[in-house]
């Protein structure tokens, strides 16, 4: 138990530079409280106690704001970060050194009592809001955007954002196995397919102003060469030979 305490404030002191202390986290941290309420509900929940695992359970959401299911499996190193919102449901499962942050939601998409809940890779990080919907495999080392709706399997070392959530980094793979919190700093699909279109309105804009020049400058071309062959004309005429004729 005490190994497992201080895992805990290990994977604390690594994933959030504001903790000052180990009695900040005892005291201060609703994503530690709510781990030692789920391992109290989960050890009732696996000996067949269900009504007490989820009494258990019930008491967590209530004084942190966090619900995870005692029927979940939860590896090592998780980290709930700030937690408001958090719900993990009952046949969710998540591997070691993931992280989330608050307002996430690994969903359901069935009422049949069977496997219903996504499965998370080891070290993956799902930003906040983010909601993870059915029962799929979410690979290890990826990220998940804040608010995106992911709804179908994302392979390993992939970078997902949007509603409903797309692929927009795949393979992207880490120098080591450190949980990487960089979940802000994510592709914008939308900005980049907006970001094309301007480059090829600049680009239709240029080559209509260089259309637009030359159909000018050929406009005055003909219509020199129009005003020469007049001229020459006139000048060929017996009417401008003569000085207006003979009387």
């Amino acid at each position: 138990m005490f190994q497992t305490l201080r895992e805990d404030f290990r994977v604390v002191f690594e994933r959030d530079p504001a903790v000052r202390s180990v009695l900040e986290i005892v005291f201060c941290y609703p994503g530690f409280h709510a781990m030692l309420f789920y391992r109290l509900a989960h050890g009732l929940w696996v000996r067949k106690l269900y009504f007490l695992g989820r009494f258990v359970s019930h008491l967590g959401r209530f004084f942190t704001g966090i619900e995870i299911h005692p029927g979940a499996k939860i590896g090592r190193g998780f980290f709930i970060d700030h937690g408001m919102g958090v719900v993990i449901g009952e046949t969710a499962e998540i591997g070691d050194n993931c992280t989330l942050y608050h307002g996430v939601t690994l969903g359901g998409t069935s009422w049949a009592k069977e496997k219903r809940h996504p499965t998370l890779g080891d070290n993956v990080v799902i930003g906040s809001g983010a909601k993870i919907l059915g029962p799929f495999t979410v690979g290890e080392n990826s990220k998940v955007g804040s608010n995106s709706v992911v709804v179908k399997e994302v392979p390993p070392n992939s970078t997902v954002v949007g509603v409903p959530g797309r692929i927009v980094i795949a393979d992207g793979r880490k120098a080591d196995s450190r949980a990487d919190l960089e979940h802000g700093k994510l592709p914008d699909p939308e900005a980049k397919a907006i970001e094309c279109l301007f480059d090829q309105v600049r680009a239709l804009e240029k080559k209509v102003k260089e259309l637009t020049e030359e159909q000018l400058a050929l406009k005055r071309q003909l219509t020199q060469q129009g005003q020469e062959n007049v001229d020459a004309a006139l000048d060929q005429s017996p009417v401008r030979r003569t000085g207006h004729g003979e009387s």
